[in-house]
């Protein structure tokens, strides 16, 4: 069987990771620390033998997907953010003055819990997995940079090891800037690495 290697790397930095606002669909670029982080992941990038590159539309992507040279990003916007609904722009902090218990709701069952206003996240999984999947078969036996998003890659890493997306939070609690995390295509999909620093 031919399997092809998807890395699926976090954006750089941006203004609101300290402190850490909800940033879904929000489009906040990369600050200093994550154009310098995005250089650093785009160095890496060059010596990696990836055959193709794809980012989501919102622009911290699109910024960290510009600092690796000799490939022209696809933008898909199915590998945006997970839209937060009202917790845009907040922090949990913020939210839980505003609204303790559907923090409670989101802190104990992210999934059934969202956010009111937000993306379900087994919708958001559905669209990132249908475009991985493409981008997999389309480049099948090859390697394929993916800068996308925090939530949205815990959460397809959940999927595929077939946890309860609601664990993702506990499971994985965190995902650091550039970092990279590695998925070997086609089903059933194998996770080779998570939060490897670049």
């Amino acid at each position: 069987m031919t399997h092809t290697t998807v890395v699926l790397a976090r954006h750089g930095r941006t203004a609101w990771h300290h402190p850490v606002r909800y940033t879904g669909r929000s489009d906040v670029p990369l600050d200093e620390v994550g154009v310098a982080q995005a250089a650093r992941l785009g160095a890496w990038a060059a010596g990696a033998g990836f055959a193709a590159l794809a980012c989501s539309q919102l622009q911290r992507a699109r910024q960290t997907a510009a600092a690796v040279t000799g490939l022209v990003p696809l933008i898909d916007p199915r590998l945006r953010e997970l839209d937060f609904g009202v917790a845009e722009g907040h922090t949990i902090d913020e939210l839980r003055a505003l609204d303790p218990a559907a923090v409670a709701r989101f802190e104990a069952d992210p999934v059934a819990g969202h956010f009111p206003g937000g993306e379900p996240p087994g919708e958001a999984v559905d669209r990132a997995l249908a475009a991985l999947t493409e981008l997999a078969t389309a480049y099948a036996g090859e390697k394929v940079l993916v800068v996308a998003h925090s939530t949205l890659i815990r959460l397809v890493t959940c999927a595929v090891l077939g946890l309860p997306l609601a664990d993702y939070r506990r499971r994985f609690p965190a995902l650091d800037p550039t970092s990279t995390t590695t998925l070997r295509f086609p089903e059933p999909v194998g996770v080779l690495s998570y939060n490897v620093p670049r």
